[in-house]
């Protein structure tokens, strides 16, 4: 009996060790995985930074050649003065020189009236060659400053477009960023006719969020809020730091006037309801300098109608994410 007890033990199969053995593997792999995530995080973190000072030498060297090329024109101005004053002065003498040749084929006879003319027209003529020679040199001068302007004026068309290849890059990342938080948006609220996209914008009507003529955040409202924040906060850790981001909130309002001991007009109320969602925005944890209130009263309609469905489109809380 004890011989066919063992042999039964021997029969069976253990598979823990197998277990364990694959279990450690795919921890292993696991490990791996976020080794490599984190180590391509911190080499394009790097990359964005190295990119970011690129950009501030462009912009600095970009001041530096206009700074130079506004020295190099004033300069120009002033050879081309100095060339136009010894035209003058070479046309005078001219002038004068010929005019006492003149007066020496006339007084031919009057040997002294001679010699003097003769001396006075071979100082003109020394004269009138050395302006020539200055004037030679000032248009050579001329030109090659007109070359450096030209070069120069090159070189910041140059890296005005660089620039704006920069520039275009952090836009188009930031329109990816915006893109990928309203698609989010999309998939969490829905399709509900009162909350809906329009353009780059994410729009609530009022009703979604305040009680008529109030600019106070119910507890409903605020949960309706909830996702909204969760997604951008979750957005806002993939965007690098050297995109200047923000979350604009801008309140409106239908055109027929308030006037309570609250609010004395459109303007107070439309900037009360955004003022309220930004403070409950950085009470959610989104970063504060990255917030941005403003009303626009009744100044921007969706809908220029006067029918109650115009009114209702026109109340409207907005969030666009943009660039500061």
């Amino acid at each position: 009996m004890a011989l066919g007890r063992t042999r039964g033990r021997r029969g069976s199969i253990d598979i823990w060790p197998g277990f364990v053995d694959a279990l450690a593997q795919l921890l292993m792999v696991i490990i791996f995985i976020l080794l490599v995530f984190t180590v391509g995080q911190f080499y394009l973190s790097d990359a964005l930074s190295g990119r970011d000072e690129a950009l501030k030498q462009l912009q600095i060297k970009i001041s530096a050649l206009a700074d130079e090329l506004a020295l190099e024109k004033q300069t120009s101005d002033t050879l081309r003065g100095n060339a136009a004053t010894l035209a003058a002065q070479l046309k005078a003498a001219q002038d004068e020189r010929d005019a006492l040749s003149a007066k020496l084929s006339t007084a031919a006879t009057d040997q002294q009236t001679v010699q003097a003319a003769k001396a006075q027209v071979e100082e003109l003529t020394a004269e009138i060659a050395a302006l020539k020679d200055q004037l030679a040199k000032v248009a050579a001068a001329l030109d090659v400053s007109n070359t450096t302007v030209k070069s120069q004026q090159d070189q910041i068309v140059e890296l005005g477009k660089k620039l704006n290849l920069a520039l275009a890059s952090k836009v188009e990342e930031l329109a990816r960023y915006r893109s990928e938080f309203f698609g989010k948006l999309s998939e969490i609220l829905g399709n509900r006719p009162d909350i809906h996209i329009v353009g780059d914008r994410f729009v609530f009507q009022a009703e979604v969020l305040f009680d008529p003529g109030g600019a106070d955040l119910s507890d409903a409202a605020k949960k309706q809020l909830d996702p909204v924040f969760a997604a951008l906060k979750t957005i806002a850790a993939k965007i690098p730091p050297d995109i200047h981001w923000v979350l604009e909130i801008d309140g409106h309002t239908d055109h027929r006037a308030i006037h309570t001991d609250q609010f004395a007009s459109n303007w107070e109320l439309s900037t009360a309801r955004a003022i309220s969602v930004v403070r409950y925005a950085i009470d959610q944890g989104v970063p504060a300098d990255h917030l941005a209130a403003a009303g626009f009263a009744d100044k921007q309609p969706i809908d220029t109608g006067s029918t109650d469905d115009a009114y209702r489109k026109n109340r409207r809380i907005e969030l666009k994410l943009t660039e500061r």
